[in-house]
């Protein structure tokens, strides 16, 4: 029994210290990547990042927060969904592909804009909030690698200590009752 707690805590100090790791390693690598982009708020977002440059996922989602803000004022405040898929002659937007304005170059029907700003908007703010949750999960792989590691050492300290302790205990116990059977004999 005592070598499998000894194993079982080896485990989980270890997977403990490799958690750590990951969860270190993960927080850099989604801190170094985000700063490679030099991004900077702008005087609109929030406060947290207006004017200054986006250095980790917390502020990567803010930046994709303003980002949304920015394409719904691009688009009339539609989403991709609400928007019609081309443009009439006189530039209202139309789904029906006959009522479109042809382009000269292509022959097609004309692409409402708009649907593409917000593609190209909901690109932006997905892979920032990707940062966001990658530096989160990055996070709790440090927390629990800590927890792990502590829990592995504290069950350490319990393999070896316990006998000892339950050794000190059962002598303390048979002690009184040897003086009480030998002062009444």
């Amino acid at each position: 029994m005592k070598y499998g707690g000894i194993l079982a805590s080896v485990v989980l100090i270890a997977f403990g210290i490799g958690s750590m790791y990951t969860g270190i390693n993960g927080r850099a690598e989604v801190r170094d990547t985000i700063k490679q982009e030099k991004i900077v708020g702008t005087p609109d977002m929030d406060k947290q990042i207006a004017n200054k440059p986006v250095e980790t996922g917390a502020d990567a989602k803010l930046f994709a927060d303003g980002i949304r803000k920015h394409t719904l004022e691009a688009t009339g405040g539609q989403v991709y969904s609400e928007m019609d898929r081309f443009l009439t002659a006189a530039g209202k937007p139309t789904s029906d592909e006959k009522l479109a304005a042809i382009d000269k170059k292509t022959g097609e029907p004309v692409e409402n804009g708009a649907r593409n700003i917000w593609v190209t908007g909901t690109a932006l703010s997905t892979a920032l909030n990707t940062s966001f949750f990658a530096e989160s999960v990055a996070t709790f792989a440090l927390v629990m690698g800590l927890a792990l590691l502590l829990i592995g050492i504290g069950f350490l300290v319990m393999i070896y200590r316990l006998p000892v302790e339950t050794a000190e205990a059962a002598e303390r116990r048979k002690s009184p009752a040897t003086k009480v059977a030998a002062g009444t004999a």
